[in-house]
């Protein structure tokens, strides 16, 4: 087995005698991807610090390449390819940038957040090629500013800003902006160790999504890179293991593949306790969905910032009332989602217990009943009463039959025991024989388990879509698909030879003449935050697929 890139043995670390980091090891191979969580002051920050050389370790040993290292200073552990990038990119002036850049051979934290920043006298290619900077004819040439403009907006575009932003002062740059040069100063740079400090919440949703697969890109080109977040979903995407800190204590070391974020949440929090858990985990799986819409609103008041710029003041405080509006309404719709979900949770709940009292109570007296009519028709001489009672219990057989159907159709049992899978084929099969239409069923066999609420949305979807083409295609064949996609999402595919749709389907004129199923399903679908499209043409039938994202790695059975 190769020797890992990085090892650490029992790494401690005390302030004035009071413990942050407790005997922490761990080994980091070349190429691999760890996160980092853990509740603030868990020491996360202070692991990064004795790792770059920021501090030195009161006790423990660093082993990089195979060879015991301890780190007097950041710059000592650069030379050997250990780039941080910090979370917060500040404004130095230059001639203090000079001066901590010497003072943090002396190894102070501060002073390495400082040295980290941006030169505010320097322009976005000056502070992106510092310390690189591009020579003509030799190291010690003239500097080529032709060929430095050009890389500059080469490693700008990666990550979808202007080329124009290469001659801005950074002065003038957005938070994010600045983040983003910080992250292209490290990422010009050959590093074998790469940092990450809980940078990616102040990038807006599609430069996010950037720097996860600039992540992967580097991770199989060989650079090894632990990323602290509190975003498990970003994790459980990029990473291959996952290290959990605890009051200064390593406390797990997971596969990511092997675990959970509901795993990693108590972990994280301590306790399994429902009441301290069933909160976050709400959180992570609303986050992504919530975030996507909060980005579109923020381009959407871009848009009308820049397309108003040249006019007067008037339109400028338009275009803040309108940004209040699009901050309000980003709460309203969060909020109207939060109820929707709860109100589709409690009606969930509420068919599972209709459907256990009709169980336990109605089908079971309806069974006695049943019963004591036989042993009365056993009883009875008189041929008349006999046929009545017959026909009486053949009656209730009847009814327990459709109460049965009914308890099915409230809280399918099959979904509670043994998951999707098992769900869709049983209703598959009892759809067939009611109503005599061919079904070609095609499940993924890694589907594997889901969240409880993901799973009966998924067959809610199913149902009301098998239950329309039963009432409206005419249909003489159906194909169902459930797959998992190359981003692990959740792949739906509902198709029909009947008489098909009108295109493109008005969801509202169905609404009003009261066809809620189509409008059912994209409402599910809305608040999963997947996307549903329809695809139909009259006589040729519909073929309805629904994308839906995976929450998490799925759950293998």
């Amino acid at each position: 087995m190769a020797e890992p890139l990085l090892r650490v043995e029992n790494l401690s670390k005390n302030f004035n005698r009071l413990p942050v980091l407790k005997d922490v090891s761990f080994s980091l191979a070349q190429g691999e991807v760890i996160g980092l969580v853990g509740r603030q002051g868990a020491g996360k920050s202070t692991l990064f610090h004795l790792l770059n050389g920021a501090m030195a370790p009161s006790s423990g040993t660093i082993n990089f390449d195979g060879i015991h290292r301890r780190f007097s200073n950041r710059i000592q552990a650069q030379k050997f390819g250990i780039e941080t990038v910090y979370q917060t990119a500040g404004l130095l002036n230059w001639f203090d940038f000079s001066a901590n850049l010497l003072l943090d051979r002396d190894s102070n934290v501060e002073t390495t957040r400082r040295t980290s920043g941006l030169v505010e006298q320097f322009n976005v290619t000056e502070n992106i090629l510092l310390g690189r900077e591009i020579r003509k004819f030799s190291k010690f040439g003239v500097i080529d500013w032709a060929r430095m403009v050009d890389v500059a907006r080469e490693l700008l575009a990666e990550f979808e800003l202007s080329p124009d932003l290469a001659h801005e002062s950074v002065g003038n740059l957005s938070d994010e902006q600045r983040q983003v040069v910080m992250l292209l100063r490290t990422l010009n740079r050959s590093s074998r160790l790469l940092l990450l400090d809980d940078i990616i919440p102040i990038l807006s949703f599609q430069r996010q999504k950037i720097l996860l697969n600039k992540i992967k890109k580097l991770a199989a080109q060989g650079t090894s890179i632990i990323i602290s977040s509190d975003d498990l979903k970003h994790l459980f995407t990029v990473t291959d293991r996952i290290i959990v800190l605890y009051e200064g204590r390593l406390v797990a070391d997971r596969r990511t593949a092997e675990s959970t974020p509901r795993e990693i949440v108590e972990l994280i929090v301590g306790s399994s306790g429902q009441e301290q858990v069933s909160p976050l985990i709400w959180a992570l799986e609303s986050y992504h969905s919530a975030q996507h819409q909060s980005e579109q609103l923020r381009k959407t008041q871009v848009s009308l910032k820049e397309s108003l710029e040249a006019r007067n003041s008037q339109n400028r405080q338009l275009v803040e009332r309108l940004g209040n509006q699009l901050v309000a309404l980003d709460q309203l719709n969060a909020a109207l989602q939060a109820t929707q979900r709860r109100l589709i949770t409690e009606r969930e709940e509420e068919r599972k217990v209709l459907a256990r009292e009709l169980h336990d109570q109605i089908i079971q007296d309806l069974l006695g009943l049943g019963y004591h009519l036989e042993e009365i028709e056993e009883l009875e001489r008189s041929p008349a009463l006999q046929k009545d009672v017959a026909a009486i219990r053949q009656g209730i057989r009847n009814l327990v039959g459709e109460l049965r159907e009914m308890c099915s159709d409230l809280r399918p049992p099959t979904i509670d025991h043994h998951g999707l899978t098992a769900a869709i084929d049983s209703l598959a099969h009892e759809w067939v024989e009611r109503n005599e239409i061919q079904l070609q069923l095609e499940i993924d066999p890694t589907l594997g388990r889901l969240p409880e609420t993901i799973e009966l949305s998924i067959f809610r979807i199913v149902q009301e879509g098998l239950n329309n083409i039963r009432k409206h295609a005419a249909a003489h064949h159906v194909r169902l698909s459930l797959q998992r996609t190359s981003s692990t999402n959740i792949l739906v595919r509902l198709e029909d030879d009947g008489q098909g749709l009108p295109v493109p389907t008005d969801l509202a004129s169905l609404s009003l003449n009261k066809h809620f199923g189509l409008v059912g399903i994209s409402e599910r679908v809305a608040l999963l935050g997947g996307v549903m499209n329809i695809e139909s043409s009259k006589g040729n039938g519909t073929i309805l697929q629904v994308e839906i994202p995976s929450p998490y790695p799925l759950i293998t059975a």
